[in-house]
């Protein structure tokens, strides 16, 4: 089995500009503790924050005038980059998991293989479900639609379900996408 060696992409960092990194004549100032400081010119919004010992970050920049805040800025990083983790580590990928059926398959495998796809659906991922049609069962193909058709029938009786991708015949493959509705 090959092993990808692809890096994953990492999300840009949003860049935050604090004290003399502000460039804009005025701005909207916050006190740390979050109430209105009112409008105020740059440099004089920057010395009340220096007097508090803080820095002063500037939070909207796309605002009329920019909204900036008076607080520490490395809290301020640190708490970013910790909401950024969290929302890292909760955030679930769809997957596609593959079922493969056949037209001459028992009554016992179809069984076993319904419940891999309603325990894959739980799981939150994707269900593909593959029948490959050999030899002269490409003649077949109305067979394989309705053995398709009859499997999610099934799953639709105990798992409530949808189409992502409808049924189809691409080549010798009879192939149809559901999700949990």
């Amino acid at each position: 089995m090959r092993i990808s060696h692809k890096r994953k992409k990492e999300e840009p960092k949003k860049i935050f500009f604090y004290n003399e990194g502000i460039t804009v004549p005025q701005v909207f100032v916050l006190n740390s503790d979050g109430s209105n400081a009112g409008i105020m010119n740059t440099g004089e919004a920057i010395r009340l924050a220096r007097e508090q010992d803080m820095d002063l970050v500037q939070i909207n920049p796309k605002a009329e005038p920019p909204v900036v805040k008076i607080m520490n800025y490395s809290h301020f990083q640190y708490q970013q980059e910790k909401e950024s983790r969290l929302r890292k580590a909760h955030q679930h990928v769809s997957k596609v998991k593959c079922v493969r059926l056949s037209l001459r398959i028992g009554k016992h495998d179809s069984d076993i293989r319904k419940d891999q796809a309603i325990k894959f659906m739980d799981d939150g991922d994707k269900v593909k479900i593959e029948l490959l049609l050999r030899g002269r069962e490409n003649q077949q193909a109305a067979l394989g639609f309705n053995l398709v058709r009859d499997f999610i029938k099934d799953i639709n009786a105990t798992t409530p379900t949808r189409f992502d991708q409808a049924t189809e015949k691409q080549g010798s493959m009879i192939t149809a996408i559901i999700t949990k509705a």
